[in-house]
């Protein structure tokens, strides 16, 4: 097994319905995959699944022997009346020298937040400090729960840019899970719609020289951001079934537009 994890067939039931029916894929070591899907549609259930926080009914979750992992999750509940560092919260649960947490804030663009209280963080320095906290694991998979939500494009494409540097320096694998269902991150090997099944699955296509996604994106974000056009001919909205599999048809639909 080649793969850093692997889900084979998985159905996960929540209160007694099914969130996910019979899903597979695999993560193999260094690629970047997103998983895009509308709320609802399993895609935290999914990884918590992989990361083995929640039981499958069927099928079976694999994770290669001693796999390294960084977990960013979505939201953070912060006791408001807990005063907390921004460098302490990187040594929970495990502690991490001062040298590397420093470090660490440093390397993912914000070094000088690390004596300021979490309370009083930007949306942007939270996720940048998430990150911080996941890297220090030297992870060899870093699952990022929606990792942009609440940035606003030119944000995204920040982040999106220091995601495949990191990528690059470290060769980790990357699985990330967003809500918008066109726009993803131009590095993304592969591009997984899911709603509670696998929809289609594809490649991103960068857009970037058409002058409307230009604007639409911000001039500033140097291709940072794609497009994955897919064929919807299946309805997000009332895609209960699961006995049909869509392929993936690069073709423009005019999704992109805002």
């Amino acid at each position: 097994m080649n793969a850093l994890v692997q889900a084979d067939h998985i159905c996960v039931r929540l209160g007694g319905q099914e969130v996910l029916h019979d899903v597979s894929l695999a993560i193999a070591p260094g690629e970047i995959v997103t998983i895009l899907g509308p709320n609802g549609s399993g895609k935290s259930t999914l990884l918590r699944a992989l990361l083995g926080l929640v039981p499958v009914s069927h099928g079976r979750v694999r994770r290669s022997s001693g796999l390294r992992l960084g977990y960013m999750p979505q939201k953070l509940q912060i006791d408001r009346s807990m005063p907390m560092t921004a460098a302490r919260f990187l040594s929970l649960p495990k502690r991490h020298s001062p040298e590397a947490t420093s470090a660490m804030l440093a390397r993912v663009g914000v070094a000088e937040v690390a004596n300021r209280p979490l309370t009083g963080l930007s949306g942007g320095q939270m996720q940048r400090v998430l990150l911080a906290r996941a890297l220090l694991t030297q992870p060899q998979l870093l699952i990022l729960d929606e990792p942009t939500q609440g940035l606003d494009q030119p944000g995204e494409a920040g982040f999106y840019h220091l995601i495949d540097d990191l990528r690059r320096e470290t060769g980790a694998a990357v699985l990330m899970v967003s809500h918008d269902l066109h726009v993803v991150m131009s590095a993304s090997d592969r591009v997984i719609c899911l709603n509670g099944h696998i929809c289609c699955e594809g490649t991103p296509r960068v857009v970037s020289s058409a002058p409307e996604y230009r604007a639409l994106f911000g001039l500033g974000t140097k291709g940072a951001l794609a497009l994955y056009q897919h064929d919807h001919d299946h309805d997000h909205t009332h895609d209960h079934g699961h006995d049909h599999h869509h392929s993936h048809h690069d073709h423009h639909h005019g999704h992109g537009h805002a």
